[in-house]
């Protein structure tokens, strides 16, 4: 993500505060249910997951990241591992790099989430939404506050991640049908930036740098495996892909109990050959520390704002001079499970 300039931002910031409640919307449900959440799939996109050889009712998996402001939306195939179905630039999200920990702290969480079908809501204030899940089981027991933290339309943050409405009625139809067909809940990853050595090494000395080491295991073994990673908590921590001996953890601040990581070669691979490239950017010492005022904003979106002003981007419902990225075709798999 290319920082926003100092003017662009201040123009932004007041529409991250139209939403200054405990999250960024509220979520009671306000009415009768409008067609708009059951508008079926576009043509071209179930085009495309044929082509890709997956069904509507197949499941997802959702991957955010922050500093690219880009959504991912993952779907199974016949080989049973997921494959990218398409990516939607964000519009606005709002806060810094780094977990969500309170209340109107204006944060975009990162962490692990899980969205069954009672947290999609087809009565949004903002067109169509879905609640990620913040704060989840570790997050709740660190004492991290807040709710409401949703991926929702209009071009507005106070902690969630929005998007078009054309993008948000799209997600939300992948979404509700997958769960329609048998997903019991969905997962979201939610990452500050792609976890790349570069990024990792820019980083370096965040604050939150061990914190993204744990969340980039999760990445790592997605990455590879183009499987879910099995998320488990303990010690305060994300821990991934665990066996413990005496089952889950009940508690996710207590230390961990005894358990082994269930890892392929490739994985462990990536996972090394990840940390050597780190150590060799730090030696070189030529990376970019980045600065971030509030939030961000998808390079397309904020050409738009450039140009339209941002009143009229934060009433616009409709964005289709803001593509969304399809796969042209299946690229080989760098990464293929030993």
């Amino acid at each position: 993500m290319v920082v926003l300039k100092k003017q662009i931002l201040k123009s932004l910031i007041p529409l991250g505060l139209l939403l200054v409640v405990s999250g960024c919307v509220s979520e009671a449900l306000n009415g009768v249910v409008e067609n708009k959440a059951n508008q079926p799939i576009p043509a071209k996109l179930t085009a495309e997951m044929r082509s890709l050889k997956m069904s509507p009712a197949d499941p997802i998996l959702v991957r955010i990241f922050k500093k690219e402001s880009e959504l991912e939306i993952w779907k199974k195939d016949k080989s049973g591992r997921y494959a990218l179905l398409s990516t939607y630039p964000m519009c606005r999200w709002s806060g810094l790099l780094g977990p969500k920990k309170k209340r109107d702290d204006r944060q975009a969480p990162e962490g692990f989430y899980s969205v069954p079908s009672s947290m999609m809501n087809p009565n949004s204030q903002f067109f169509l939404s879905f609640n990620i899940g913040y704060p989840n089981r570790l997050e709740r027991a660190l004492g991290y506050t807040g709710d409401s933290i949703v991926v929702h339309g209009a071009c507005t943050s106070a902690g969630c991640y929005a998007m078009s409405d054309t993008s948000v009625a799209e997600i939300y139809a992948v979404a509700r049908e997958a769960l329609k067909g048998g997903q019991k809940a969905f997962q979201v990853q939610s990452f500050p930036f792609r976890m790349t050595p570069k990024n990792m090494a820019t980083h370096r000395q965040d604050v939150n740098y061990e914190f993204w080491r744990d969340l980039k295991r999760g990445y790592d073994v997605f990455e590879v495996t183009k499987r879910e990673p099995k998320v488990s908590a303990c010690g305060g921590r994300y821990v991934i892909d665990a066996k413990f001996e005496d089952g889950e953890p009940r508690n996710p601040v207590a230390p961990c109990p005894a358990y082994k990581t269930v890892e392929t070669q490739a994985v462990a691979k990536k996972r090394m050959d990840d940390e050597k490239a780190i150590s060799i950017a730090l030696n070189k010492g030529n990376l970019l520390s980045y600065v971030y005022d509030d939030g961000g904003m998808h390079p397309s979106f904020r050409t738009l704002l450039k140009r339209i002003g941002p009143k009229e981007l934060a009433e616009r419902t409709s964005y289709d001079d803001v593509p969304v990225s399809r796969p042209k075709a299946a690229l080989a798999d760098p990464y293929k499970p030993l």
